[in-house]
């Protein structure tokens, strides 16, 4: 097996079953292309061959600088003189290889091998001692991938390899702020997860020194932050360090910065995203995106049950719950169109985080985390997606599961005097704030019906009315949630019936019910349905006014211009203002992007109703139909390079843009296709694809896909042969992209589809992966396996590459795929590993697969087939008996077994009995009976009779008497004598042999006997 892995890739650690890494293969073509250069000469030669290369031009720049980075990574004892190397050359400031860093860490960095881990680690530490540019970046990438409520080896290694980094460096880690920050909150993040051990506590130790270093040094800089950096330095208030920081922050403010003011400057202050993001690794965020952006309510347990499995199943990791909570309350915005669908709500997420919590102390960090935006609640500079979450868990647990209401409600009572005494009017204004703006925005109003339910306890009841009497002034009884479930908009429209709010999640289990039938009142079985009101938002006018205030003037002068623009050519060119004033700044800020985004989408959301694809497909119809302003952003990344540093920041805004509306995936794939002036550009949704949060072109294009098969089947017949053409390594091996095609295309589509395989335009199978998608296909739906064969039957690839197949289908589970391999063997010449395979099948009365093809096959090909049957009878039939049954019995597949030959050929020659086919009659066939009969036991003569009758048959019309040759058989000398001739007479001693056999059947003869009819076969 290690073999294998060093056979597929040296920096991976993968199976020979992993298709080959697009990254590493490139990484090592470009080793292979320096090794010769540096191998076997000094060091100065080596230099002197590596400049030379490089003067060549911009890729043998990129082959030297990627080849050295392998070679770093793949050798450690040339590292050093690599990475000198490496410095020597690079020509962009190490710009390329910081870029090829950062994928690797965001990417790949599970699945690199133990070596590789570490030398990156150590390239990490050498870009950073030498104060590259861009390497503060790197840093951040890196910390990302130390998890939370993690404490396994090798994430300790990693959180200390890194610690000791930026300890070794501090001097340059205080020249960048946001470097700072973003160290700060992962370490005191991680300093609650080190106790225990020594040597955790001694890690421990060394993350609150380096912490406090900065915290007393540079506390401005840290308090960029926000409300998060309070919460963390909670968690760690009890270790005497952050005791002392703590009594000043409170009472000695100025202690620590002159421009502090005190704890209520920072608790004032929304956590920006990146570092809400940063305590999740990029597979975690990779999976969170998926279950919020592409799993189906009603869908998730088994996505739930993973992801459990895989970061939440320790005691430890019980401390990643909160980070994951405001994660998906900061981060995961989901656009109205999103909210409005079938998709997996937040709330049902955090209900599950709430409710699979083992720990009550980690219960109560995320219920904190949960109501954290609600403490300092500002409507002018806070989100109502912040606080959304919270009010919609409360709201659908009170009729199935009223308990976990009753304690999010005691909680957000309970924490308004708690939370810090002398701000208990700033924590209630803030929570006030939250419920107006929740009564406001229309996610859930009016409230009574939650604060002054009959199923909360009276003493709850009565202290809710106490805190909120504003919100309990007119309470109604529950069946009034339904009235108002009905006129709800936006932000919950995943509230549709009584049925539904019954089935949000199963506490039984602690995890959300999945798609399972419940009982109704009558008794009867009724699935999980989800009705979402879709007419209200249609109807609603676009409202952008909550973004608007945190817009620039002049963006916000742009932003109302399109919104009151009409004309497409208007709007068009003023979106094209907004892009060049984005190119105009090279650092344009993330969170006016986020919010243009948000602007963006909501303006734009008619683009992404209807059929994107012209009913009349013309060159005219295409290139009106891409000139929608939205499309500008894609004209402009098509007219850049991509090394250019614009081409990132529209990157960047596509990403936002991605995650707030994702049909804009599919909406650039048309672009690419349709568009002149994108024209061979189609591998630019490559470069989209990884600058998405997903990270992956193959996660994208499936989820892209998926979304265009949802919306617009024309759309998607019309893309797929440019799909299948322009990324082949991640479509021709996915099954699931062709179930996609074939799950919605009718006939029509099918016979277009047909015809582009057989012009040449799409290739949708490879020999190297057709088996597979084959064999996957047999649990699809009927007419979608017939589809999915006559693609298959369109491309000209030989019907023995996917015969196997037969191993796997049953003829009473698989009928599709046996009819429309029938029809096709009967046109092909039978080969022997055809009739192998055919013969291989389990004989039973029902099934006439086997019957049927060898009928068709003695018509067309008798002579072929005889020779095929009689070299699998003399093959079979010559293993030892015992062999044969230890074989049969066993599990593997293709097996053929003497008995199931001769089963199939008796079926056959009943089959031909009425055509009068002298098939039998051939003289290998009745060699090959006369073989097995002369060593096969007395059942299996009784049992084939009929077919053994054939064989002497032939022998009585080629030979004497049947008495004489008894006669001549009866004595031991006529035996002997018989045995004399076979160098003169070969078919009277296979005659001879065969019936003294017959007459005397002892060991000993039987051998000698079959060994003279072996040498007359042959």
């Amino acid at each position: 097996m290690e073999a294998a892995l060093k056979a597929k890739g040296r920096l991976l650690a993968s199976s020979a079953l992993d298709a080959k890494d697009e990254l590493e293969e490139k990484l090592e073509r470009c080793f292979s292309v320096i090794s010769p250069l540096v191998n076997g000469v000094s060091e100065r030669e080596a230099n002197d061959a590596l400049n030379a290369h490089v003067c060549k031009g911009a890729q043998q720049h990129e082959e030297v600088c990627l080849g050295l980075l392998t070679m770093i990574l793949t050798e450690p004892s040339q590292a050093q003189r690599c990475y000198r190397d490496l410095m020597l050359v690079s020509r962009d400031g190490m710009n390329l290889i910081l870029i090829k860093i950062n994928q690797l860490l965001m990417e790949k960095y599970l699945k690199l091998q133990d070596t590789v881990r570490i030398q990156l680690v150590w390239t990490v530490r050498e870009v950073v001692k030498n104060a590259v540019l861009g390497a503060d970046g790197v840093c951040m990438t890196l910390m990302k991938q130390i998890a939370g409520g993690d404490v396994t080896p090798k994430n300790i290694w990693l959180a200390e390899n890194v610690l000791e980094i930026l300890v070794e460096q501090r001097e340059w880690v205080l020249k960048s702020n946001m470097l700072i920050a973003m160290i700060v909150y992962t370490y005191l993040r991680l300093i609650v997860d080190h106790h225990g051990t020594p040597q955790l506590q001694a890690l421990r130790q060394k993350e609150v020194d380096f912490c406090m270093t900065l915290l007393r040094e540079k506390f401005m800089d840290c308090t960029m932050i926000g409300r998060d950096l309070v919460r963390l330095l909670q968690n760690v208030a009890r270790i005497p360090e952050f005791e002392k920081l703590w009594r000043d922050i409170l009472h000695n403010p100025q202690a620590l910065s002159p421009q502090f003011t005190g704890i209520l400057q920072l608790l004032q202050t929304r956590t920006s995203r990146k570092f809400l993001a940063c305590r999740l690794t990029p597979d975690m965020e990779t999976k969170l995106l998926f279950m919020t952006s592409r799993v189906r309510f009603g869908q998730q347990k088994r996505y739930q049950d993973w992801f459990q499995r895989q970061y939440l199943s320790t005691p430890d990791s019980q401390s990643l719950r909160c980070d994951l909570i405001r994660y998906i309350c900061g981060v995961v915005h989901p656009s109205n169109e999103v909210l409005s669908s079938d998709i997996l709500p937040r709330w049902a997420i955090i209900g599950w985080l709430l409710t699979t919590c083992t720990s009550n102390v980690a219960a109560s960090n995320a219920k904190l985390a949960l109501f954290y935006d609600w403490l300092f609640f500002n409507p002018e500079k806070d989100s109502i997606m912040n606080i959304e979450p919270a009010i919609l868990v409360m709201h659908h647990s009170m009729k199935p599961h009223p308990a976990i209401t009753a304690t999010l409600l005691d909680f957000i009572c309970r924490i308004i005097p708690h939370f810090y005494p002398p701000l208990e009017s700033h924590v209630r204004q803030g929570v006030f704030n939250s419920l107006n703006h929740i009564v406001e925005k229309r996610v859930l109003a009016p409230l009574a019906p939650l604060f002054d339910n009959p199923k909360l306890d009276k003493e709850l009841r009565a202290m809710i009315r106490e805190k909120f009497p504003e919100f309990c002034s007119s309470p109604s009884p529950p069946v009034e949630v339904k009235i108002e479930e009905s006129v709800a908009v936006d932000m919950d429209n995943h509230v549709t019936d009584k049925e539904q709010e019954e089935n949000c999640y199963d506490n039984t289990d602690a995890a959300f019910s999945d798609d399972e039938e419940e009982m109704n009142n009558k008794g009867k079985k009724r699935e999980f349905r989800f009705h979402p009101i879709k007419e209200a938002i249609v109807e609603e006018p676009v409202d952008i006014t909550p973004y608007l205030d945190q817009l620039d003037d002049v963006l916000k002068e742009k932003v109302l211009l399109i919104q009151k623009g009409r004309d497409t050519e208007t709007q068009c060119e003023i979106m094209q203002e907004i892009v060049d004033m984005i190119l105009e700044k090279d650092d344009f800020d993330t969170e006016l992007m986020v919010t243009l985004a948000s602007c963006l989408v909501e303006l734009f959301k008619g683009h992404f109703r209807g059929e994107v694809l012209p009913e009349e497909i013309t060159e005219e119809s295409l290139e009106e139909s891409v000139g929608k302003p939205l499309y500008v952003t894609f004209r402009n990344l098509c007219q850049m390079q991509e090394d250019n540093s614009s081409f990132s920041l529209l990157l960047e805004l596509l990403s936002e843009l991605y995650q707030k509306q994702p049909k804009i995936g599919y909406h650039l794939l048309y672009y690419l296709r349709a568009s002149k002036a994108a024209s061979g550009k189609m591998r630019l949704y490559e470069s989209f694809a990884q600058a998405t949060q997903l990270g992956d072109l193959h996660t994208c294009l499936m989820m892209d896909m998926k979304a265009c098969q949802e919306d617009d089947i024309r759309l998607l017949c019309y893309l797929t042969p440019t799909i299948y053409t322009s990324f082949p390594d991640e479509t021709l091996r996915s099954s699931e992209l062709l179930n996609m095609i074939v799950a919605v295309i009718d006939s029509a589509q099918l016979q277009e589809l047909v015809c582009h395989i057989m012009m040449g335009n799409l290739v949708m199978f490879r020999k190297d992966s057709v088996l597979n998608i084959l064999i996957q296909s047999l649990d699809w739906e009927t007419f979608e396996q017939y589809c999915t064969w006559q693609l298959f039957l369109a491309h000209n690839i030989p019907l023995e590459l996917v015969i196997p197949i037969l191993q796997h289908v049953k003829y009473k589970e698989h009928p599709e795929a046996l009819s429309c391999l029938l029809l096709q063997l009967r046109r092909e010449k039978p080969t022997e590993e055809m009739v192998k395979m055919v013969m291989s099948r389990p004989c039973h009365p029902d099934d006439h697969f086997t019957t049927s093809i060898l009928r068709q096959w003695s018509m067309k090909h008798d002579d072929t087939l005889a020779e095929q049957i009689k070299a699998l009878l003399i093959k079979n039939n010559s293993l030892p008996r015992k062999r044969q049954s230890l074989r049969s019995s066993s599990s593997k597949l293709a097996q053929l077994t003497l008995e199931q030959i001769l089963e199939h050929l008796a079926n056959l020659r009943l089959c031909l009995l009425p055509t009068k086919q002298n098939f039998f009659t051939q003289t290998p066939i009745l060699q090959a009976l006369q073989h097995v009969q002369a060593s096969c036991d007395e059942a299996h003569k009784m049992k084939f009779s009929d077919l053994f009758a054939l064989a002497d048959d032939y022998e009585d019309s080629s030979k004497p008497s049947r008495s004489r040759r008894k006669t001549a058989a009866s004595s031991p000398r006529s035996r002997k004598n018989a045995s004399q001739p076979v160098g003169n007479d070969e078919d009277s001693s296979s005659s001879s042999g065969t019936e003294e056999e017959d007459a005397k059947p002892k060991p000993k003869r039987k051998r000698r006997g079959s060994s003279a009819v072996g040498s007359d076969s042959d």
